[in-house]
């Protein structure tokens, strides 16, 4: 892999250069080329700074060196990213292992026996409230994501999630834990659609289904240790007392540690690649380099009003958000009631908590195996429907069964674990598919507001009066699941329809590629050369 660095700068023009929406341009440039592409050529991406003063030079990427950088990238980002989004799902779910132990109850002298009284629908609803602060932040948060500087706004927003997860150890009341889940989710708003543009950031298109599938599949990790540190919580303080509440030490264990590997995430997590402090100057160049083939550069600051029509009017952008939303609906309701669930199948609550971490490594394997096969054959979407087709199986084992099988139920519930992977899928394809840096969040806003609604919706579905079956709540999930598998079809049958049709420009004879065209942070819609993964 070789490119020469310079002259090569299309914004570099002569005198006599055609002057195109105030920005000059070479005839030899500009001829065969769409106007609409050179109207916003003069807004370029951030990498475009890193070649400056590189006059002629030419940079060679040689296999070997770039497997030695990608080792290197992988080494130092990563252990954090896998960890920090286990816990960001480990957070979330706290409230479920809190639930069988002791916080629904009013409060008590008995401290082991002593809660904050949740009636009626009210632990529903907080279930909910996490993802209105979501809701209500996502937007901002992601223009906040391309304003400031990425990975310290990330690793900001880590911090403070894990303190105000601690702050519900404090809460007294229904109305403290909902200003608690609340802000929870206005904090941990940015770090999904944070992370999807690190890993767009470091990593070639071929390399990103497998990195998100990785650090998302930390999710099942975090099932797995979570249910094991609160049954092991639940436990001791039966057996030997606690000064507070064990609900109360599940709250500060999961959100000191949280806090504290905040700060370990702001000192590893560079902003891009040309602040790294990991990298030498010239790796840095390398690491710029070796994504250019991505045609998506490493970060644009400006808001760009065409870019979010572009995303509003885009029919694939639209796909990701009822996907999101349709899809985790049944999250929702899993995610918050899966300990009920498992009780409801006739296990204890201790049990439970022990019981739900084998769910994690369902989770764990198909994430990691779907998204390296994805990444491997090149068929990204159709791969990811094997773990949801797996799911609605395992529901539907859960529906047909009768109460007395509880171990062929629990069987069901595992298989359910499978679910997330072309939620997985669909970030990667945000990362990989969506071009343009103003376009990018924009998508990953309204792919993570449809997360949002349908996480409010979901544990709605599991009213109190249909326990312990929950029969309606059940059926709702596997509907939402079949659509979903149209969502999908759909989605891989527009990016081969726009493939060819990108074929068929780049083959006209009248077509000039733009030399750096790469970095002029040029949609996937506007850039000829901007090939869809599959």
């Amino acid at each position: 892999m070789a490119s020469t660095i310079g002259n090569s700068n299309p914004l570099d023009v002569e005198k006599e250069a055609v002057v195109i929406d105030d920005v000059p341009h070479s005839p030899e440039i500009t001829k065969g080329v769409d106007t609409k592409i050179l109207k916003h050529s003069h807004d370029a991406d951030a990498a475009m700074k890193a070649f400056e003063g590189m006059n002629g030079q030419v940079i060679e990427l040689s296999e070997e060196s770039n497997k030695a950088l990608l080792r290197k990238i992988d080494l130092h980002l990563m252990p954090i990213m896998c960890v920090v989004y286990g816990l960001n799902y480990l957070d979330k779910t706290t409230l479920s292992y809190a639930s069988i132990m002791g916080l629904k109850l009013p409060p008590s002298d008995n401290k082991l026996k002593s809660g904050i009284n949740l009636v009626g629908d009210q632990y529903q609803w907080l279930g909910s409230m996490f993802y209105f602060g979501y809701l209500a932040w996502e937007y901002p948060t992601t223009r906040l994501l391309q304003r400031l500087p990425l990975g310290k706004y990330s690793a900001f927003n880590v911090i403070m999630w894990g303190t105000v997860l601690a702050c519900f150890a404090a809460v007294e009341n229904n109305a403290g834990a909902i200003a608690v889940r609340f802000f929870l989710g206005v904090f941990e708003s940015a770090v999904t659609p944070g992370f999807a543009l690190l890993t767009s950031q470091w990593y070639t298109k071929k390399e990103q289904g497998a990195r998100t599938g990785i650090w998302f599949s930390f999710n099942g990790w975090a099932q797995i240790f979570g249910g094991l540190v609160a049954y092991g919580i639940a436990v001791g303080s039966r057996k030997s007392g606690t000064v507070i509440e064990p609900w109360k030490i599940v709250f500060l264990f999961t959100g000191l540690l949280t806090a504290c590997l905040g700060v370990l995430f702001l000192w590893i997590v560079p902003d891009n690649q040309m602040n790294c402090r990991w990298l030498s100057k010239e790796e840095r160049i390398l690491a710029i380099e070796r994504i250019r083939m991505n045609g998506q550069g490493v970060g644009n600051k400006h808001f760009k009003f065409y870019q979010l029509k572009e995303a509003l009017l885009d029919p694939l952008s639209w796909a990701f958000f009822f996907y999101a939303l349709i899809a985790d609906i049944p999250n929702g309701g899993l995610s918050n009631f899966f300990s009920q669930l498992i009780v409801g199948f006739g296990y204890t609550p201790e049990q439970s908590l022990l019981y739900g971490t084998p769910g994690g490594a369902v989770e764990v394997v198909f994430l990691i195996a779907c998204g390296w096969a994805g990444d491997r054959y090149g068929y990204r979407v159709l791969i990811s429907m094997i773990g949801l087709c797996t799911a609605i199986l395992g529901m539907i084992l859960i529906v047909a069964l009768p109460l007395s099988s509880n171990s062929g139920r629990l069987a069901g519930y595992y298989l359910t674990q499978a679910s997330p992977t072309p939620f997985v899928s669909l970030l990667s394809l945000i990362s990989s598919n969506v071009a343009g840096y103003t376009k990018k969040t924009t998508v990953a806003a309204m792919y993570l507001i449809g997360y949002c609604v349908g996480n409010i919706i979901g544990p709605q579905t599991f009213r109190p009066g249909d326990a312990p079956r929950y029969v309606p709540a059940e059926v709702t999930i596997i509907v939402c699941w079949g659509v979903c598998l149209g969502i999908l079809a759909f989605i891989h049958l527009y990016c081969v329809w726009q493939n060819k049709k990108k074929a068929q420009i780049r083959a006209g004879p009248e077509y000039v590629k733009l030399e750096n065209q790469e970095w002029l942070d040029l949609t996937d819609r506007e850039n000829p050369e901007f090939v869809y993964t599959l």
